[in-house]
């Protein structure tokens, strides 16, 4: 249990802390040069607003656009809003600042987990370095909105982290709250079902286990069941619903179409196709980097789907490296070798690319957005 200790916790903590205030100041700062409002752009645009109208008038709410696509606000899973009533009830927060502060909880929350889990595998240097580099994330900016990404992170890290210990229910109730929280979920499920196989196969047999793997898919599926109900749509009723914001799985033909667009155009739109190219190119390597340093299976897998749900989505293209944040394994490897550097050239790298997540959040909610 010693890496559950807060003590054991607490520098990386302190650090992940550090870097995203230093990503609000510098939007604060930014946005009072453009005349925006910083808290606006973290708790009533974009995604933000389907969510606080899920808290305020409960499902059912939707947008018919011009095209005729219906954007219905069931798309939006409900435990972030469940959680917003929660408290705005007893403190009198709006829905939109009750959403800030369980994202910002949540974060430090998803800090640990993922400082849990590398602790656990390479030592508590590389779990804080790894807590670190979450954080500055160019798109580390979102774990400070009153969006799901941290809360489904810190829910993903610490299932994991059960998993990785063997405390099998604890990690399928965190599953099946994860899988209230994003559709993503389905990594988390499908995380502790291949873990208890191989255990399984290990000749392990434990109620425990199988009573981890029950649980764990409730919530997703729970959600998609309801959702099937309501709208009539069957098993395919969330799909259908996700279809209405031109979301689909088309393997990343529409993404690659994309990409090759901004490639084609030339000027600034063919630099951008190229930043896409090698930001994919360096997700895969990240990846391929886990499997040749033997992660965890269980890591591997829930990264895999997490990853491959990302990039092979066939909407809302600009969100997709917001899609990846809860890919942190994929930031193991560059976290192990930090931690073999000194202490002060692994701060510089970090300092620097704190700095540059912070500048580019600043300039990402005060330019076209959403994230």
């Amino acid at each position: 249990m010693k890496d559950l200790a807060v003590r054991r916790a607490a520098p990386a903590l302190a650090v992940f802390a550090a870097i995203r205030l230093l990503g609000l100041m510098v939007l604060g700062a930014w946005s009072a040069v453009e005349g925006s409002s910083p808290h606006t752009l973290l708790s009533a645009r974009w995604d933000s607003l389907w969510y606080t109208r899920v808290a305020e008038l409960g499902y059912g709410y939707e947008v018919v656009l011009p095209d005729g696509a219906v954007h219905s606000n069931l798309a939006f899973f409900p435990l972030l809003p469940w959680l917003e009533r929660a408290v705005s009830a007893p403190t009198g927060l709006s829905y939109a600042d009750s959403g800030l502060l369980v994202s910002g909880v949540a974060s430090l929350a998803a800090a640990w987990g993922v400082f849990a889990v590398a602790d656990r595998l390479y030592g508590p240097r590389a779990g804080l370095l790894a807590a670190a580099l979450w954080g500055a994330l160019p798109v580390g900016i979102v774990q400070s909105m009153a969006y799901s990404e941290s809360l489904f992170t810190a829910l993903a890290a610490w299932s994991l982290y059960c998993v990785l210990s063997g405390r099998w229910v604890p990690a399928g109730l965190l599953a099946a709250a994860a899988g209230l929280t994003r559709p993503v979920g389905a990594a988390v499920v499908a995380a502790v079902w291949v873990a208890v196989l191989l255990r399984l196969r290990a000749g392990e047999r434990s109620g425990r286990m199988v009573a981890g793997a029950v649980l764990a898919p409730l919530g997703a599926a729970g959600y998609v069941l309801w959702v099937g109900a309501r709208t009539g749509g069957g098993l395919f009723g969330y799909l259908d619903v996700q279809a209405g914001w031109g979301n689909g799985f088309d393997g990343g033909s529409a993404f690659a179409r994309f990409v090759g667009g901004r490639l084609a155009a030339g000027g600034a739109s063919t630099a951008a196709g190229l930043g896409l190219v090698l930001g994919v190119a360096l997700v895969l390597w990240l990846y391929v980097l886990g499997v040749r340093r033997r992660q965890p299976v269980p890591l591997l897998v829930y990264c895999g789907i997490v990853v491959a749900l990302a990039l092979c989505a066939s909407g809302y293209f600009g969100s997709k490296p917001r899609l990846l944040l809860p890919a942190f394994p994929l930031l193991l490897p560059p976290a192990v070798a930090l931690a073999r550097w000194r202490t002060g050239r692994a701060a510089a790298v970090v300092g620097v690319l704190a700095v540059g997540a912070a500048v580019y959040g600043a300039f990402w909610l005060n330019g076209s957005g959403p994230p």
